[in-house]
């Protein structure tokens, strides 16, 4: 189901990103993304924001985000996005380790142990 309104009610929105309205009420939150309200109260969302929604949603359920992952890569555009399970962000300029350091953490970690 395409969108065509400039303005879409949280039903809508959560139908479109396949999503309970409590998650993307917790996403308002989280994000703080301030939604516009009707005469009434009721929230709307422009197209921006649907897109901002699929982004989050994006991160957060395909790549496997934190929610600070994801809030991180949302405010950083120079950073290369790297879905998975343990990384939520690398930046294009971090810090590789080598296999010395790596060899040097696990024979300190070895006496460590050998002291407990």
């Amino acid at each position: 189901m395409k969108m065509q309104k400039k303005q879409f009610r949280i039903g809508i929105l959560a139908k479109e990103l396949a999503v309970e309205k409590f998650v993307i009420r917790f996403w308002e939150k989280e994000f703080n993304i301030k939604s516009g309200r009707s005469i009434g109260g009721q929230r709307y969302y422009t197209t921006q924001d649907v897109a901002l929604f699929k982004k989050i949603k994006e991160l957060l359920y395909e790549k496997k985000f934190t929610i600070a992952g994801a809030k991180e890569a949302l405010l950083d555009k120079n950073a290369k996005v790297v879905g998975s399970t343990r990384t939520t962000l690398h930046n294009t300029k971090s810090t590789q380790i080598t296999k010395e350091e790596l060899l040097h953490i696990r024979d300190t970690l070895y006496k460590l142990q050998k002291l407990l």
